[in-house]
């Protein structure tokens, strides 16, 4: 199967993430690791930091879908 090439003056059919959704992921996969994971567990074990960014990361991303849909992209 060959990829069909994109005039130019023609949307791709493969459309990338709006920034707003990359900005929130971003955003609350830092966040989720700085606060939650080294700020309220501290004395837990270094993989639960991890995993306080990687749900923030998903929660990035569901937000971002929201903010997207409801007021469109930040640029």
């Amino acid at each position: 199967m060959s990829k069909k090439s994109v005039k130019p003056g023609e949307k791709s059919a493969e459309k990338e993430w709006p920034v707003v959704v990359y900005m929130r992921v971003f955003g609350l996969t830092l966040l989720g690791y700085l606060i939650v994971g080294e700020g309220i567990f501290e004395a837990r074990p270094h993989p639960i930091h991890w995993l306080a960014g990687l749900i923030g990361g998903l929660a990035g991303i569901l937000l971002g879908w929201l903010w997207y849909r409801w007021r469109g992209d930040v640029f």
